[in-house]
């Protein structure tokens, strides 16, 4: 289960708030208030797991305001904590106010953390759960854990890599080869390809697949931060490292540990980061910023880029030792332009989820809107397609095939020029892009495998006939060693 948790702590007394505060905040983010209006405020605007609340707060005691969060938040794990003397009301009331906990005073720091640390796994727990129902007094964590496990040993045995929509001869399909290798071994990934490719659902996939499957799994965009935000986003933060590190902040790289982070647009860090990103895959091991000591990790790294890595290493942009850690097995999306046999299914696929979100029944697209949407490029993939479907529901009036009409201007124009002259002449045929797709695969296992025409075939699948046979007809005998 995700290790981190956000505790929203409740205490009209100041010290009593501060003392609960020091001790929580080594393993929490902590968010104290003084009353139920502020507590209100903070879970309207954030992500709360735990809510710690005083009984004897001024104008309304804490059983009767955890009553009006459990109909109004539901999700957070509900704790009360009061002195002895207020015992029976407490207990007259844990039932209505789906208390989890009761805890009193006086507190034991220990007992303290351990009741907040159960409390957070057991809202990790609900969550991959996918419980609807309201947590009551001491449910059973292990029981939670249970459905997830079974939950996710079913999900597993459906195959995540079968949500990934493909015809047998697309070109994803050596892909998704490459990846079901990749989950058999404890190795670094690297996905190339265009934005909107599907890059982090085939991360998913590969985790899911793996061992590490009962663990978290982890999504970072190094795109979207600048380098402070993102190492102490990765590696966490004592308070006070970094103007603004106003408490301390565990980082990614530790609430993944046993299990997969997958760190998005990876090409976008700076060298700086880099330096500090390739300690942490070298040594196996985090320095918040701000602590004294290292802490051991045991992190599998999927990273995924649109940028051309080699270009980059070439460049000077990318550091090499970094690029060799992280691209121990790689593996390309091609666009969706390449793969234009998949867009029926994928539109298929992406009009049902738009159905049930929608609460509509539109059955499917016009055989005009079905071919004006493969002959357009979508130069945003599957993202972009489905940004379509979406506004072409919205737009029609009726659960009746979508129109041509109801596609987007540039679509239809792409549509109109199409139809104007011969599309073959344009672009390459499928089996050419098939055959190229196919020629890089196999040259970049030749050159990453030394030529070992063994272990080239073991990795792809083929018999060693048929990876000679494919070598001789794309010319890649150059790239066997002499032995072979």
């Amino acid at each position: 289960m995700p290790g981190s948790a956000t505790v929203l702590v409740i205490d009209d007394e100041i010290r009593s708030l501060e003392a609960i505060r020091r001790v929580l905040a080594e393993e929490f983010e902590v968010i104290s208030v003084r009353g139920a209006v502020e507590a209100e405020e903070v879970l309207a605007g954030e992500m709360v797991q735990v809510i710690l609340c005083d009984q004897r707060m001024p104008g309304e005691n804490g059983v009767d305001f955890l009553k009006r969060v459990r109909d109004l938040w539901p999700d957070p794990i509900r704790m009360i904590i009061s002195g002895y003397t207020d015992s029976e009301d407490i207990i007259a009331g844990v039932n209505e106010a789906g208390i989890y906990h009761y805890i009193t005073k006086p507190w034991h720091p220990d007992r303290l953390i351990d009741s907040v640390r159960e409390a957070s796994r057991l809202y990790w727990a609900q969550r991959e759960a996918g419980s609807a129902t309201v947590v009551e007094a001491k449910p059973s964590p292990k029981r939670l854990s249970s459905v997830v496990g079974d939950r996710r040993r079913a999900q597993r045995q459906l195959g995540d890599f079968e949500r990934i929509v493909h015809e047998p001869a697309s070109p994803v399909a050596a892909a998704i080869g490459l990846a079901k290798r990749a989950t058999d071994y404890d190795i670094s990934v690297l996905i190339t390809g265009a934005s909107g490719t599907g890059k982090e659902l085939l991360a998913r996939a590969i985790h899911n697949g793996s061992g590490r499957a009962e663990q978290p799994f982890v999504v970072e965009n190094c795109g979207a931060l600048p380098d402070d935000l993102l190492e102490s986003e990765l590696f966490g933060c004592k308070k006070g490292a970094f103007t603004g590190a106003y408490q301390d902040r565990i980082g990614l790289f530790e609430v993944a540990d046993g299990g997969t982070i997958f760190l998005d647009e990876i090409g976008e860090t700076s060298p700086a980061f880099q330096v500090k990103l390739l300690r942490v895959l070298q040594e196996g091991e985090i320095r918040p910023l701000g602590a004294q000591r290292p802490r051991k990790v045991n992190v599998r790294v999927i990273a995924a880029t649109n940028r051309n890595l080699v270009g980059e290493v070439e460049t000077g942009r990318f550091r090499r030792d970094l690029y060799y850690r992280l691209a121990a097995f790689p593996i390309h999306l091609p666009s969706l332009a390449e793969r234009a046999m998949d867009v029926p299914a994928i539109a298929a696929r992406i009009l049902g989820d738009v159905n049930r979100a929608f609460h509509r029944d539109v059955p499917g697209f016009a055989a005009e809107t079905l071919s004006a949407m493969i002959r357009y490029e979508w130069p945003g993939n599957v993202r972009e397609l489905a940004n379509e479907i979406q506004r072409m529901v919205a737009l029609s009036d009726h659960d009746h095939a979508l129109p041509p009409e109801l596609l987007s201007t540039r679509i239809l124009q792409t549509a109109k020029a199409g139809n104007g002259c011969d599309a073959s002449a344009e672009r390459p045929q499928l089996k050419e892009r098939v055959e190229a797709l196919e020629r890089e695969v196999i040259a970049e296992a030749l050159d990453r495998l030394s030529g070992n025409i063994s272990r080239v075939a073991a990795e792809l699948g083929l018999s060693r006939v048929g990876l000679r046979a494919k070598i001789q007809r794309y010319d890649l005998r150059r790239d066997l060693d002499d032995d072979e």
